[in-house]
Parts: structure tokens; C-alpha cells; sequence
């Protein structure tokens, strides 16, 4: 899982996703999984990476919220997408809108980053991981 977790973060950045908001796009995944130290752990990191305290709060409600620009809102809508995925397939408007405003390279990124979050929550879950 770390050496996924190193990839990914690589990709994450050739991409050229900022770490903070990085960081937001993994805390929306664990909320939607209720993985309190996920939760804990990447509203930290995206505090310490620069993101506001306004956009941490409002991330639970970014489609109603006017502090995220198009191509975050397309990559929080990828990450939604992915994680709910045995609910429904990712649906086509989610992946037009990613590739109206998104590369490939982003998609890529924003994809493997929803992937290895999903992950470490079912871990961290399982495991019955305390808040840090």
C-alpha cells in the first residue's frame, strides 16, 4: 500500500494537482466511507498544504458551494464517482465533465487517487483504526 500510496502521490503531482487541494479530494472520499482518521488525518494535511479553513468546511457541499473552480469541481465529482461505484457505474456526465476540463494526465491522477484513498479507508476501517 505505501509504495501504491508513493505512485500515486507522483502522479498526483506530474499532474499538477496542488498537494492541499490533493488532500480535499482524499477527505471527500472519507466522508462519504465515514472514516473518521482519514478524515482527521487529511483535514489536517490540507490545512498544513494551504487550503483554507472555508473550502475544509465547505468540501461535504462543494456542489453548493462557490470556492471551487470548474476542474475542482470535475475532479471532486471523479472522486464522488469512484467511490460510490458499487451504487452505480461512474456515471457519463461525471466523465464528460472531467474531460471538458481535465487532461488525461489529471484524470489519471484524480482516478488512482480515489482508488488508493478507498483503499487505505477500508483498511484504516477493518482495522479499526482510532483518530490520530
Amino acid at each position: 500500500m505505501l509504495e501504491l500510496e508513493q505512485r500515486m502521490s507522483a502522479a498526483v503531482a506530474a499532474a499538477g494537482l496542488a498537494d492541499g487541494f490533493a488532500h480535499l479530494l482524499r477527505l471527500r472520499a472519507s466522508q462519504i466511507n465515514k472514516c473518521a482518521y482519514c478524515v482527521r488525518m487529511h483535514a489536517r494535511d490540507a490545512l498544513a498544504c494551504g487550503e483554507s479553513a472555508d473550502r475544509l468546511a465547505l468540501v461535504a457541499a462543494w456542489e453548493e458551494a462557490g470556492c471551487f473552480d470548474a476542474r475542482e469541481r470535475a475532479a471532486l465529482a471523479l472522486v464522488e464517482a469512484i467511490t460510490l461505484v458499487a451504487a452505480d457505474q461512474v456515471p457519463d456526465a461525471v466523465y464528460a465533465q472531467a474531460v471538458a476540463v481535465l487532461s488525461g494526465e489529471e484524470i489519471a491522477a484524480v482516478e488512482w487517487l480515489a482508488v488508493v484513498i478507498n483503499a487505505w479507508n477500508r483498511i484504516a476501517i477493518a482495522g479499526r483504526t482510532v483518530e490520530p
